[in-house]
């Protein structure tokens, strides 16, 4: 037999027409194990900002926000709408404006001191190398010997330091609270989508 296939003549000056790729085809391939390390990155974002809830060094609600951000970017704000991520940061500020105005509210209540304030603060961060123990109890501590210090009075100083801690750990509760109402946005948008 004789071969009846066309034989195609190339231009000898100008690019030979190839049929497109398909999209899934024409991707770097890099794309999926990237795609993959960043929503890694925005689930231990979360993770760590729940626990950064509780822990007064760890910016939890930020990192909480940072990582729905990251989780919205990853899929075009497709699954996760851009609105989803707007109420989610204005949820994150809150928290800041929750654990400043807790602490303050319940040291005010009973008149405390600078140093009492002071002294809260110092004991919050002093209970982060302490464990569970230390972050319960340090705060009170810290704001009962602030006011000692500046009022010379052992039962002003416990009052105030009681307030304070009952101020911090409301302030803490409250944070938690608007930490999950975000997660729970979070993941109502991923599974209704």
């Amino acid at each position: 037999g004789q071969n009846t296939q066309a034989t195609r003549v190339l231009p000898v000056n100008g690019p030979v027409d190839t049929p497109a790729l398909p999209e899934e085809r024409r991707r770097n391939p890099w794309t999926w194990p990237l795609v993959t390390l960043v929503s890694l990155l925005a689930v231990v974002l979360i993770a760590v900002g729940v626990v950064g809830t509780v822990l007064p060094a760890i910016p939890g609600s930020t990192l909480v926000f940072a990582g729905i951000a990251l989780a919205a970017w990853i899929g075009d704000f497709v699954q996760i709408p851009v609105w989803i991520v707007v109420v989610a940061g204005v949820l994150a500020a809150l928290t800041w404006v929750v654990d400043v105005a807790a602490a303050a509210a319940g040291a005010r209540r009973v008149g405390a001191s600078p140093w009492a304030v002071a002294g809260a603060a110092i004991g919050t961060v002093a209970g982060i190398f302490t464990g569970l123990v230390g972050l319960l109890f340090l705060p009170l501590a810290g704001a009962a010997i602030g006011e000692y210090l500046a009022e010379r009075d052992m039962l002003r100083a416990g009052k105030v330091g009681l307030a304070t801690w009952l101020g911090i750990v409301i302030g803490t509760a409250l944070k938690v609270a608007i930490v999950f109402a975000m997660l729970g946005m979070f993941v109502a948008a991923l599974l209704l989508s």
